[in-house]
């Protein structure tokens, strides 16, 4: 493996801003300080060009196995090391799904064979499963899955004594899709009575609604205090959950935890009328009002991680009816450069930004030397030149599916080059030929 000496840094790491140069030697970070030097080294001037360390996204569907027509674990994760995301979580609503440890450990496989990025996968809870989840080493993955909403096949786990026994039995982080079911059938089911199938797109949120989500996150998080759980909450997209959550410890503390996803920052209801099924997401993306009440949590530590839920479906999918068309959307590659375009906006902070977005989801799910620019950690880190102004297209897209709901926005930021385990995995719209990404381990 090479060695690389990165010069004339600007880094962003631990809540400071700093000049400096970095040696990436053996697959670490060997060395951070000014004026460094090695005569084996490949230089590469950053010329003032900001360093970040990898963003790690800790909710992906990168659709491997059985679904491989909407993207890949290979194809996905390339996206993902263009976007600066070096390390992947990804969820267990594939074919087969993820819920015996004989599946777990063939996903393993799957991306050992094919992954650019970092890699592990969540385990799924499913009404049936408590005894094989019994069995799951607690540094097997990165943690388990509960779908307390609509799911793929059997996921939707609405036994509610099956939920406490696996709050009860296991050490690792639950993670948590929550909306309530019953409430959301029977809003569809008004609505369908009244348009059929066509149902107009502007009702999404209505139908997958503030009280759907309420109900089930309150209801979930209420289990969690009453079992002593770590539980987190996915894709949070209502003010009225924000009451939920709290601020008033270290998040390594912290047993309730909660995520916002780039979606659910960035649109709001009004953006409907031009993209139509394209942002039709579950949880919904709700009123601009939803939107300014997670962008204040985020930023005063209610919420902890700022994820992707990326979901490719191909454009043919997306744009059948209501009903039919699924949700989910591509995201992986624009996560971080969208939130630098909000800190260009004046929205949020360089330090939060990686705060949220690196150093959280390090800490919450356990993940052993990496997500910070620190002596003897992996090397994982991305260049990114604040004004490089450039316009996501279908010609600069990476997602198997061909297609962003960013497609036509301009961003400032751009990521030149990503390192995985050390390696420049991307490097100015070139890929890495050798697979860098490794198995995720953990400290528990």
């Amino acid at each position: 493996m090479k060695t690389y000496l990165i010069k004339n840094a600007t880094a962003v790491n631990e809540g400071k801003i700093f000049e400096t140069d970095v040696l990436l030697k053996s697959g670490r970070i060997e060395k951070l300080g000014r004026d460094l030097s090695n005569a084996n080294a490949t230089i590469i001037d950053f010329n003032g060009n900001y360093l970040f360390p990898g963003v790690i996204d800790d909710q992906v569907h990168f659709r491997e196995p059985g679904l491989t027509h909407k993207g890949s674990i290979a194809t996905e994760s390339r996206a993902a090391v263009a976007g600066g995301t070096t390390t992947f979580m990804e969820q267990p609503n594939t074919n087969p799904q993820t819920t015996t440890i004989e599946k777990l450990e063939e996903k393993f496989a799957m991306a050992a064979n094919s992954s650019a990025a970092n890699y592990s996968f969540l385990f799924g809870g499913t009404n049936d499963n408590l005894e094989e989840l019994k069995r799951l080493d607690k540094n097997a993955c990165s943690g388990v899955k509960l779908f307390l909403g609509s799911s793929t096949g059997n996921m939707l786990v609405d036994n509610e004594v099956v939920i406490e026994q696996i709050f009860r039995n296991t050490q690792m982080r639950i993670s948590a899709h929550c909306e309530d079911e019953t409430t959301i059938r029977e809003n569809l089911a008004k609505y369908k009575d009244q348009f059929g199938d066509d149902i107009p797109i502007k009702y999404h949120p209505i139908i997958r609604s503030e009280e759907a989500c309420y109900l089930s996150s309150s209801k979930a998080i209420a289990l969690a205090k009453k079992t002593g759980a770590r539980l987190h909450v996915f894709h949070l997209s209502t003010a009225k959950e924000m009451d939920l959550f709290t601020n008033d410890i270290p998040l390594k503390d912290k047993k309730i935890t909660a995520e916002v996803c780039i979606h659910h920052l960035w649109f709001a209801a009004e953006d409907y009328d031009t993209k139509g099924t394209l942002i039709k997401w579950n949880p919904a993306v709700k009123t601009s009002t939803d939107r300014d009440a997670l962008w204040k949590a985020l930023l005063d530590g209610r919420i902890d991680v700022v994820a992707t839920d990326h979901a490719p479906h191909t454009l043919e999918e997306k744009e059948n009816v209501y009903t039919k068309a699924p949700s989910g959307g591509p995201l992986v590659q624009h996560a971080l450069i969208a939130m630098l375009q909000k800190h260009k906006e004046g929205r949020i902070a360089l330090e939060q930004v990686v705060q949220k977005m690196c150093h959280n989801p390090a800490i919450l799910f356990d993940v052993k030397e990496r997500g910070f620019l620190r002596e003897g950690y992996y090397a994982d880190l991305v260049e990114v030149a604040m004004n490089s102004n450039w316009t996501v297209s279908k010609e600069n897209i990476y997602y198997k599916c061909g297609w962003s709901p960013f497609e036509g926005v301009s961003f400032d930021a751009q990521v030149k080059r990503t390192w995985v385990n050390g390696g420049l995995a991307y490097n100015q719209g070139e890929f890495a030929t050798e697979l860098l990404g490794e198995r995720l381990t953990f400290d528990r």
